[in-house]
């Protein structure tokens, strides 16, 4: 029985395309990563306690408010029509979500905008419209595709103007800052690349309720301390504010409020109420 050696050529789809034309673009930012072990075992306790939320919307939720906090966040490098800063008034989150789109596995670009001014409850249903929803039914995927099948001098184009034209129009289209974790496949990201001032990934969450957060930011626009402290207020935030609101979202029974409770309150120093 004879056998096939030679393999076959497979044509690149127009989402591929796409992944390529954002590579081609983010490897010109000078990015620089910091990283910092973050304690989330309050937030594990309350989730485990019934109140699940992705992880991914913790952290936009929390990376929104600390864009509030730190407008270094907001802003982007502009080339054109001479290099400067441009700040946007509210932080819009970049996506990247993986699905499965004729016969093969994708990454589509969405964006959320405001992260910082909806609800946990919210931003975890706009992640399950992302993933579930079939592909052709969401705007954002249906631009990305379509770009992704025009003529490769057009699409250059197009995320160029995009990208170096205007800050209002980089933010609205691209978003202030990216997010994205492969912490659930146990996996960690070192250095991805991305077209945004910066991009958040954090790793798989341990046991003890530690977690690695990351930041890859653009050097252009701010410095190594100005992000570290960025993180400070992350784990900060995350551990108040984030925290408070994933708890009032624990669905209590009277039988066992108590129970349910008590996890929570060892993990956070509060007193579980009688």
């Amino acid at each position: 029985m004879s056998e096939d050696r030679k393999g076959r050529r497979l044509a690149l789809s127009p989402a591929r395309k796409m992944v390529m034309e954002v590579l081609h673009h983010a490897q010109q930012v000078p990015t620089l990563p910091l990283s910092k072990v973050v304690r989330v075992h309050a937030l594990a306790s309350a989730r485990s306690s019934g109140a699940f939320v992705s992880w991914t919307a913790l952290f936009m939720k929390a990376y929104g408010i600390v864009g509030q906090r730190n407008p270094e966040l907001r802003r982007a490098y502009i080339r054109f029509p001479w290099p400067h800063l441009y700040e946007h008034p509210i932080s819009e989150c970049g996506l990247l979500v993986e699905r499965e789109h004729e016969g093969e596995n994708i990454v589509l670009g969405a964006k959320i905008r405001a992260p910082e001014l909806h609800t946990l409850a919210q931003l975890d249903g706009f992640l399950r419209h992302f993933r579930e929803t079939p592909v052709m039914e969401i705007g954002n995927y249906r631009q990305w595709l379509r770009t992704g099948r025009m003529l490769a001098p057009m699409r250059r184009l197009i995320v160029w103007t995009s990208l170096h034209l205007s800050g209002w129009k980089r933010c609205k289209r691209f978003g202030t800052f990216a997010i994205s974790s492969l912490g659930s496949l146990g996996v960690e990201q070192h250095h991805p690349l991305a077209l945004q001032t910066t991009y958040l990934t954090f790793g798989p969450i341990a046991a003890n309720g530690e977690v690695t957060a990351k930041i890859i930011y653009d050097h252009r626009v701010m410095d190594g301390r100005t992000v570290a402290r960025c993180l400070c207020d992350l784990e900060e935030v995350l551990n108040t504010s984030v925290l408070d609101e994933l708890t009032a979202m624990i669905p209590l029974k009277p039988e066992t409020a108590k129970k349910d409770l008590a996890p929570l309150a060892l993990a956070t120093g509060r007193r579980v109420p009688k």
